[in-house]
Parts: structure tokens; sequence; C-alpha cells
């Protein structure tokens, strides 16, 4: 059975779309049919149609260019590309002409010679200006394609204003928020706490059935306390306030706190986490807490996109006047794509649908903020922060890669003096 001819047709009138397509159809035509510019470049780019037949006013990019964007492609310079328009003013024909298209077809179409014009086009028949017109119609045609381009740019501008705006108003509302969520909860952790140690140091003076309710309490309260700090700091990052101390920093002692408090969530999951050779790291200039907050941040990641029974490695070398802190793991891998994404706010891999409570479980919750508050943490202190990784497999489980470049700044030169972070 032979191939029937391939007619793109690019009109985002339903109406007309649907007669077209019948009339031509019912002359053994296969007819492809999209409503807008880019959709319909793209469908020429891969079903190579041998004519293309279009209307002049469509959203986006008009017809003409749309016309001039198809001649730009290797494979469309014999193909012919005819205008189907209402528009009958004058200088419209010539203009479609100068801009690229083959013929000038007006609507409504008729349905007994519509056929035979389409296959006359097919046959190499071409309606032509000559040159005194192209060139007077190609110049009004440049000039409208950089009007509509400057307006195009003013209405980016615009946009990028309003969402410059939209950013600035969500940075101040999470600011604002967090804040006075900060001063109930603070009454909140008091009162949790002091629940929490009497349930734990005199357990036989409350019921036996309060003890784990108290627990639960304290747990969430934390857990809260967490989102909102965190909410803070990625704040104060986003709109450049967050304070950095400086002061020396033994990143030994800081590594070795952070061991301490995820150990036992790792035994929890049966993974192994393992400190290589950070005991004798040189003392660097920093922010000991921030610090803390940012390795912490990059570890727990490593936890929580690792399946149970896998190893988290921490080690750490001299790169010049820097500490390269290296986090690995044996989880399932970032995508090549997304793995300059994931230092931004909000942003998380997993799917909210399967959002977890819990920041530790395997593929678990979180605002997607941790990364962006260490990238914000570890470049105030005059660092970087990037990941290693073949891609993403929860089958193979490639595993990823994190550095902390941190510099050692001023801290050779300085006296020991005992301080510690």
């Amino acid at each position: 059975m032979p191939e029937k001819t391939r007619v793109l047709y690019i009109e985002d009138d339903i109406g007309s779309q649907r007669l077209v397509q019948r009339v031509l159809e019912n002359h053994d035509y296969e007819v492809l049919v999209t409503g807008e510019g880019l959709s319909g470049i793209n469908l020429a780019r891969q079903q190579t149609p041998s004519l293309v037949l279009m209307d002049i006013n469509l959203p986006g990019l008009n017809g003409r260019e749309i016309t001039t964007r198809l001649r730009g492609l290797p494979s469309f310079g014999n193909v012919p590309i005819v205008a189907l328009t209402a528009n009958t003013s004058p200088g419209h024909r010539e203009r479609a002409l100068a801009a690229g298209c083959d013929g000038f077809l007006t609507k409504p179409i008729n349905v007994v010679s519509f056929p035979k014009e389409i296959g006359s086009f097919l046959d190499g028949y071409r309606e032509r200006l000559d040159n005194e017109e192209r060139l007077t119609h190609l110049e009004y045609h440049a000039q409208e394609m950089v009007t509509r381009l400057e307006d195009k740019i003013k209405e980016l501008e615009d946009a990028n204003r309003r969402l410059r705006e939209l950013d600035r108003m969500k940075s101040d509302f999470m600011a604002l928020v967090s804040h006075e969520l900060r001063t109930p909860l603070t009454l909140l952790e008091g009162y949790t706490h002091l629940l929490y140690e009497r349930a734990h140091e005199a357990p036989d003076d409350l019921p036996p059935e309060l003890k784990p309710l108290i627990t639960g309490l304290h747990t969430g309260v934390g857990r809260i306390g967490q989102v909102i700090n965190e909410v803070i700091n990625v704040s104060r990052i986003t709109s450049g306030t967050l304070q950095l101390s400086s002061g020396p920093v033994r990143p030994g002692q800081l590594l070795q706190r952070i061991e301490d408090e995820l150990v036992g969530i790792a035994r929890q999951r049966s993974l192994q986490l393992y400190f290589v050779d950070t005991e004798e790291l040189p003392m660097i200039e920093g922010d000991g807490k921030q610090l803390y907050i940012a390795i912490k941040n990059v570890v727990g990641n490593a936890i929580k996109y690792t399946p149970d029974g896998g190893t988290i490695t921490v080690t750490a070398r001299l790169v010049g006047d820097a500490i390269d802190l290296i986090v690995s793991d044996t989880g399932i891998g970032i995508p090549l794509s997304e793995q300059r994404r994931i230092f931004e706010h909000f942003f998380a891999l997993e799917s909210v649908d399967h959002h977890s409570s819990s920041k530790s479980a395997f593929q678990g919750g979180g605002l997607g903020l941790g990364l962006a508050i260490t990238r914000g943490i570890v470049e105030g202190h005059g660092g970087r922060i990037w990941v290693e990784s073949t891609g993403r497999d929860p089958d193979a489980l490639p595993g990823s890669t994190f550095h902390l470049l941190l510099p050692l700044r001023q801290a050779r030169n300085r006296a020991e003096d005992g301080h510690s972070a």
C-alpha cells in the first residue's frame, strides 16, 4: 500500500482544523494538526511533512515567523509552505510570500477546488514576487519581527520584575511567619521538656500510659522546631542577612558530634556510618554552629537516600589552603539533570505524594531546604559544595559523593589557644 502524502496544518481554530482535515483525508492525504507555532515547528522536525499549511494570525509565533524559522531548517528548503488565512487586507499576501511562503490561500476554503490547489503546490507550483516587491515586503517583515521581539522582551522584563517581587514577598512572609511561630514554640518546647524530664526521672509518679504520649509530644515539638529553624535560616540566606560569627573551629570535633548524634539513627536502619581520618584535621576559622548545621544536613541527606543496610562514609583531605570534606553513600544516586537543582530552595528529589514526616526514613520527608541552607553556609565561608553521581537507579544503587570545600583562611597563622567549636 503506497504511503500517504503528509500535510502539517498549523491552525488554532478548531472548526477550520476539522474542515481541512476531513477534506484532505477524503483525498487520501495524511493530515497532522496543531494549534500553536512552537509545537508546529517541533512536529515539522519530527514528521517531515511534504507540505505545511498554516494560518497567519496564530497565538505566540505568527505564521510568517513560523515560516521564517522553518526555512532555516536544512530539510525545509524545498518543502512548500502555504498560508491559509481569512485576512485579505492589502500587503498581507505579499508579506507572507516575502517571509518564505510559497502560496497564499484564503478562508473559507472551497471544498471542491482546495485539494487541487494543494496538489498543485506539491507538484511544484509557486507564487512569486518580483525582486523589488520582495525586498520591500521583506523589510516590512523584518521590522515587524523586531517590533514583536521588542514587545516580548518588555513583557519578559515585566514578568521578571513581578517574579522578583513575588520572591521577595515570599521571603518576607517566610521570615515573618517563622518568627511569629518561634515565640509560642519556645513555650511549647519549655513545658514539653519539663514533662519529658519528669516522665524519665520519676516515671512512677505518672500513669504508665502517659510516658509514650509525652515522648511523642517531645519528638513532635522538636521536629517543628527544626522546620522553623530551617525556614528562618533559608530566609536569612535568601535575603543576605545570615550572620556568621568568626572564630577557631576544630572540624574533627564537629564531625565527632555529628557522628554521635546520627549513629543511633543509622543503626536503627542497619546503616554503616564511618568517619575516617577526620580526627586530626587542622583548625579552620568560621562559625562552628553554622558549619555543624551544614555538615549534618549533608550526612543526614546521605542517610535519607541510602536504603537500609547501606554505607555512608565521611572522609576529609587537605586541598591547598582548604579542607575537602567528602560524604559518600551507597544510595540511589542523583539524576545528572538534577545535580545542580538539589541545592535550590524547596527542591526535593522524592515525590510529595510519598512524603513522610520522618527525615531519617528511607526517602523520608523534609521541606527541600537542607542542601540549600548548606550551600548558603558553605558559600558564606568562602567555600563551595558540589555532588558527584553517575545517575539515579534504585536497583543498581550507584551512590552519591558530596564535597564541602572549606578554606582554612588564617587558621594556620593563629596560635593554638585551646578554643574549640
